[in-house]
């Protein structure tokens, strides 16, 4: 996500990604990454690009779990199942195509998550490969990818040297402490989409009558859609990113008995800080949420204001 023009040159650069698609089979031309920045980059892109079946154990707060996961992409979108073996029968499905990074402002170009992430991340992280490893009968290079201030957690890949699919992934506190561990077991038979992946439609800034007036640097507001069934047009839902955390932002109307005790709760890895504020002239519930420090989650819940967006800027 860090990248300088040496990596760009090793892995697809912003002039592959043509038109309103992205060409898969591009990744199978490029050389071995040789850098951290390079190798992040690739693993990004190999995200959206490889068809595969996995298994894989997840290691957090709950306890061990193991899953079934599945990638692959049809007509251009992609489509990602994972389904826990144990515990709860809990499915995960996640159907889409490639994300932006920002809101269309008039022409603008608007980048694909991929290039737009490996520059923003800059200043925020410090990248360093830290040797290789043998993980589910495969060999990987170890990515530590470490913030530069405390507000935001730290991460370890270990990337698959063929593919360049993260293997074990590692999430780490503050303090640097092991938040949770997610590592495949089985890999089976990954194979690169011989085609292409559409991006997702420019996405026109929407209108908000509240923002919160802090947030970590680095942390930008995301064009993704965020309207669901469950939430009806009282319940403003806002998604904020540094790139590879993410805050959401919930604000909604105090009423009936489903309100939350203001506090900070947990929520398996993440924390939820819960207010209840007077805003646009009454009481409502201000929820932020992630997987960041939770005192951290306190103060963008507590700097949240009410007031329509300036006309000019961005939300």
């Amino acid at each position: 996500m860090l990248v300088s023009t040496a990596a760009v040159a090793q892995v697809p650069p912003a002039d592959e990604v043509v038109g309103e698609r992205f060409d898969c089979l591009s990744l199978s031309e490029q050389p071995p990454p040789e850098t951290a920045r390079a190798w992040l980059h690739r693993s990004l892109w190999a995200n959206h690009c490889y068809a595969f079946k996995a298994r894989a154990v997840r290691i957090g707060s709950d306890g061990v779990r193991s899953l079934a996961i599945s990638h692959d992409v049809v007509e251009g979108v992609e489509r990602e199942v994972a389904r826990f073996l144990d515990g709860p029968p809990v499915v995960f499905e996640r159907r889409g195509r490639i994300g932006r990074l920002n809101w269309a402002e008039g022409e603008s170009p608007v980048p694909a998550s991929p290039e737009g992430i490996a520059e923003h991340l800059e200043g925020l992280y410090r990248l360093q490969l830290s040797g290789e490893e043998r993980l589910a009968n495969r060999n990987t290079v170890r990515l530590d990818i470490e913030p530069l201030d405390g507000l935001r957690y730290g991460h370890r890949f270990w990337l698959d040297k063929l593919t360049g699919l993260p293997l074990k992934q590692i999430l780490l506190d503050e303090q640097g402490r092991v938040v949770e561990t997610f590592q495949i077991t089985q890999l089976h038979q990954p194979r690169l989409h011989r085609g292409a992946i559409d991006l997702d439609r420019r996405r026109p800034p929407p209108d908000y009558l509240w923002h919160p007036t802090w947030l970590p640097e680095g942390f930008i507001s995301k064009p993704v859609e965020i309207r669901s069934p469950r939430h009806d047009d009282d319940i403003g839902h806002r998604v904020y990113s540094d790139g590879l955390a993410t805050i959401s932002v919930f604000v909604e109307p105090m009423a009936g008995t489903d309100q939350l005790i203001p506090g900070l709760h947990r929520l398996g890895v993440s924390h939820a800080a819960v207010r209840h504020r007077e805003l646009g002239g009454q009481t409502r519930q201000v929820v932020a949420m992630g997987e960041l420090p939770p005192r951290v989650l306190i103060r963008v819940a507590d700097s949240v204001e009410w007031q329509a967006p300036v006309a000019g800027t961005s939300p």
